[in-house]
């Protein structure tokens, strides 16, 4: 009976906390709870919460008792986006999350706790025009522009005092990602495999490159507007970690987290080409009538439907289909040390440092569409309904300086700030509005007021400052980004109850 109530609510958790959460830096949160987010995250060598499951699980060995907590934080992300034909605000969004944590104090030298935490994400609403899509007046259809990405873990720690002063701690996590993703996609003529001409191999992706004095349709870029959804990821992850408190004034601690292949599956996905076909069309007709002054636009038009007739191409079966869809990414690794000490009698100073592997991480995402059923893409594709996209990220590592401040004002409320500063992970070649973690500064307030001696009530503001970043002159996403401007502010509002045990 435990295990089943168990199991319905950490499903039950999994569905209410997964939402577009903008994290803090790259995909991950600077704070998990009401308390650490107070003091801008700063955690590693700080052992006051039961959080420490997520940021150093030795430290939870220096919990004055056992613990329970409960912590819902509202999110309020802006986003923007500019280029040459869009100056635009993201659709605001709010989005909630939270954790729920317990650490249970068995003897002086062994605690254990178990918790579930949203780790972080990110995501987007935009409503964007793109140069390919207009209507018969050459007025701009604007198209949505969707992403979510969110990271939820629930898992134990356990934690062992080697000595009364120094600990060694394990976490070892259940980890369940989500992604939805949605935008016009570009992608190289060179996909294109279907071969036109068996004896030089002349592909489609030739025609459709090639300029229009040696034959072709001149594009340096195909556009299929995807929409891919459903798709899920469970995996382990696993945090080691190292504590150490010479006295009740000073702490510090060390905290290796292990990567994460996420493998993404049982997802759909739409693709519609049907723009860019007619686009295409209407450059092959346009070819026909240089060529043939004399012809009408309907002649024009069905001697086009005869060239694309003699490729294997009819256009009346249209160029949409939709796809089961996986895709691979990754969670990075991370080295983060922190240290915690009493700078005067009510005023704690706590400082963390950490480095976030993402080169390895998010490099490229790898979609993987199979059972496409449309015939013309097919044949352009030279494939039997399959679709490999390997989705350049690129982003760089990442260094991130927490600092915070506890100051206990009276018997019964502690104040807390801090300041966070992290460098800024995604490169200039492949920002974008639809992943827009770019932000780099942060400040935040909080407070802890205790109700009675087991009972706190917390809360803490974070803001995260606004960003903006410039694309580089040639996107590797796709040329409507080329130049444009990506920006990303946030405030976050956290509450949290702890009640602590014997």
């Amino acid at each position: 009976m435990k295990k089943k109530f168990f199991l319905i609510f950490l499903a039950a958790s999994l569905h209410f906390f997964t939402a577009n959460v903008f994290a803090q830096n790259g995909t991950k949160l600077i704070g998990y709870d009401a308390v650490t987010s107070g003091r801008a995250g700063t955690a590693t060598g700080t052992f006051d919460n039961p959080s420490l499951m997520m940021t150093n699980p030795a430290g939870i060995s220096f919990l004055k008792s056992s613990q329970f907590d409960i912590s819902i934080s509202l999110m309020a992300p802006s986003v923007y986006f500019k280029n040459t034909i869009n100056d635009a605000q993201g659709k605001k969004n709010l989005f909630p999350l939270g954790c729920i944590s317990y650490v249970k104090k068995t003897t002086n030298k062994l605690t254990w706790g178990a918790g579930i935490f949203t780790q972080g994400g990110m995501g987007a609403d935009f409503s964007l025009n793109h140069s390919l899509y207009k209507n018969t007046s050459g007025i701009y259809v604007q198209q949505d522009y969707h992403s979510k990405f969110a990271v939820m873990q629930g898992g134990a720690s356990i934690a062992y005092k080697i000595t009364p002063k120094f600990s060694v701690g394990i976490t070892a996590d259940l980890l369940y990602s989500m992604m939805e993703f949605q935008m016009p996609m570009s992608m190289p003529p060179s996909m294109l495999q279907g071969v036109i001409n068996s004896t030089t191999g002349f592909t489609f992706g030739n025609m459709f490159s090639a300029s229009a004095s040696a034959g072709g349709l001149g594009y340096s870029e195909l556009v299929a507007n995807a929409n891919m959804r459903g798709l899920t990821s469970y995996e382990f992850n696993g945090k080691i970690g190292i504590a150490y408190q010479p006295s009740d004034q000073l702490s510090m601690g060390l905290n290796y987290t292990l990567p994460v292949n996420l493998n993404y599956k049982n997802g759909t996905a739409d693709m519609d080409m049907s723009t860019q076909m007619n686009d295409a069309f209407s450059r092959v007709v346009a070819g026909i009538m240089q060529q043939n002054p004399t012809y009408t636009a309907a002649q024009a038009q069905g001697a086009a439907m005869a060239q694309f007739s003699a490729l294997g191409i009819d256009l009346t079966k249209g160029a949409t289909d939709k796809y089961n869809a996986k895709a691979t990414l990754g969670l990075p690794q991370s080295i983060a040390g922190g240290i915690s000490f009493e700078a005067a009698k009510k005023l704690r100073i706590s400082i963390d440092a950490e480095w976030v592997n993402w080169s390895n991480a998010f490099n490229t995402m790898n979609i993987s569409l199979s059972g496409g059923s449309n015939a013309n893409i097919n044949r352009m594709l030279g494939t039997n309904g399959t679709i490999i996209m390997p989705f350049p990220l690129q982003w760089k590592d990442a260094v991130i300086i927490r600092t915070g401040a506890d100051y206990k004002a009276c018997k019964k409320l502690t104040l807390r700030c801090g300041y966070a500063y992290g460098s800024n992970p995604v490169p200039e070649s492949t920002v974008f509005p639809a992943f827009p973690a770019v932000v780099k500064h942060h400040f935040s307030l909080g407070g802890s007021l205790a109700v009675s001696k087991t009972i706190k009530l917390n809360a803490a503001y974070e803001h995260a400052f606004r960003n903006d970043e410039t694309a580089s002159s040639v996107s590797l996403v796709g040329a409507q980004f080329n130049n444009s401007v990506s920006g990303l502010s946030n405030n976050i509002y956290h509450v949290s109850f702890s009640w602590f045990m014997k």
